[in-house]
C-alpha cells in the first residue's frame, strides 16, 4: 500500500508539472508582474495537497504592501508550502538552478539565483535591488543553508542591506517562522523525525531519496507564523534590523 501510495503522488507530481510548465513559460511571455504569480500559487498549493502537506497560519501575511519576507529555512519543501500562500519570487542559491526538474520550475516562479560566497555579496545586492526597483516582493532565507528546524541559525545580515536604502521608503520586511507540528499523526521528538520533512545541510541524503522518504508519509502538519511587518526605513543598520528579525524568527519556535 506504501509503495502505491508513493508512486500515485509522482504520478499526481509530474502530471501537474506536465501542465504547468508550457502554460506558465507561456504566462512569462507576456508578463512578469502581479498575474504571473497565479499559476505557480496553485501549482504550489496543488503540491502540497498531493503531499500532505498540511499548514496552520498564525498571524496575517503581508499581502498590501512591497515586502521582504524573511523566514528560517527547513527544506526544499518550504518552497510549495511557502509559494502556495505569498505572491512573492524566491531568492535561492545558484546551485539550485542546476538541479534536475526542480531547477527549471524554479525558474519558472521567477525565482532569483544568488552565488552566496562572500566575494559576490556586490552582485547579489544589485540584482535583488533590481527586482525590489520593479516592485516585486521577495521570500528570503536569511539563515543561508537549511536546517532541521530545532533552531534559528544566525542570520546573514548582508542580505538586510537591501532594506537600507534610501530609495527603499516604502519597503516592509516581514519575519516568518516554519515550525513542524506534527510527522505522521505525532510531533517529531527527534532530530531524525524533524528531518522526514527538513533537509538539512548536514544531511547526506540524496533529494530524490529524502522527496521519496517523505511521500511515504500519510500527513504532515507545519505551523507558519508572520510576525509583525517592521518598516525598513525605520532602520539604519543592517545588523540591527537582522537581529530584530532573528529574535521574531526564533520566538516562533
Amino acid at each position: 500500500m506504501t509503495s502505491f501510495r508513493v508512486i500515485l503522488k509522482f504520478f499526481y507530481f509530474f502530471l501537474f508539472c506536465l501542465l504547468v510548465i508550457p502554460t506558465q513559460s507561456l504566462v512569462l511571455l507576456f508578463t512578469k508582474g502581479k498575474h504571473s504569480y497565479h499559476l505557480p500559487r496553485l501549482w504550489n498549493a496543488s503540491i502540497c495537497s498531493v503531499f500532505k502537506l498540511n499548514y496552520e497560519i498564525i498571524g496575517k501575511p503581508s499581502f498590501d504592501k512591497q515586502t521582504l519576507f524573511m523566514s528560517n529555512h527547513l527544506s526544499y519543501l518550504d518552497i510549495p508550502l511557502l509559494g502556495s500562500i505569498i505572491k512573492a519570487s524566491f531568492v535561492s542559491k545558484s546551485e539550485v538552478a542546476k538541479w534536475p526538474v526542480f531547477g527549471y520550475l524554479a525558474t519558472l516562479v521567477q525565482t532569483v539565483f544568488i552565488q552566496r560566497k562572500r566575494s559576490a555579496t556586490g552582485n547579489h545586492v544589485n540584482i535583488l535591488q533590481e527586482r525590489i526597483n520593479a516592485g516585486d516582493s521577495l521570500i528570503i532565507f536569511p539563515e543561508g543553508t537549511s536546517t532541521s528546524g530545532l533552531n534559528v541559525l544566525p542570520f546573514k545580515s548582508s542580505l538586510f542591506s537591501l532594506a537600507i536604502n534610501d530609495n527603499n521608503e516604502n519597503l516592509y520586511i516581514q519575519p516568518v517562522t516554519i515550525k513542524i507540528l506534527e510527522i505522521d499523526g505525532h510531533a517529531p521528538q527527534s532530530k531524525e523525525e524533524h528531518n522526514i520533512y527538513a533537509w538539512p545541510f548536514d544531511d547526506d541524503i540524496e533529494l530524490s531519496k529524502h522527496l521519496t522518504r517523505f511521500a511515504k508519509i500519510t500527513k504532515t502538519k507545519i505551523r507558519i507564523t508572520f510576525h509583525p511587518t517592521l518598516k525598513a526605513s525605520d532602520y539604519n543598520d543592517r545588523k540591527v534590523l537582522a537581529k530584530a528579525c532573528y529574535e521574531a524568527v526564533n520566538s516562533g519556535l
